[in-house]
């Protein structure tokens, strides 16, 4: 399922109009995406939990010469699902 896929399934369950379903998923992209930024997390009980973790700096290889290369640490986000999701995909 792909984004407009997916707002098209809003629209229809929610019985809302194709814009308003764009903008009620932009705005939660959004509101996720800027909770991550400052660090926070976002926790959807059933659903699951989208948070940022650290990853370290390390040493990987250049696939096309094998010479070593640092690899920089970042910052990645990360989704961790709930029990509900879990059992509804099982």
């Amino acid at each position: 399922m792909n984004k407009s896929e997916l707002i098209e399934a809003i629209a229809a369950s929610a019985d809302i109009p194709k814009a308003a379903a764009t903008r009620a998923l932009d705005a939660m992209i959004e509101s996720v995406s800027d909770s991550l930024k400052k660090g926070d997390s976002v926790a959807l009980v059933g659903f699951g939990t989208f948070a940022v973790k650290e990853r370290a700096a390390r040493t990987g290889r250049n696939p096309q010469t094998g010479k070593p290369i640092n690899i920089s640490a970042a910052k990645v986000p990360s989704f961790k699902a709930g029990k509900a999701l879990k059992d509804a995909v099982n």
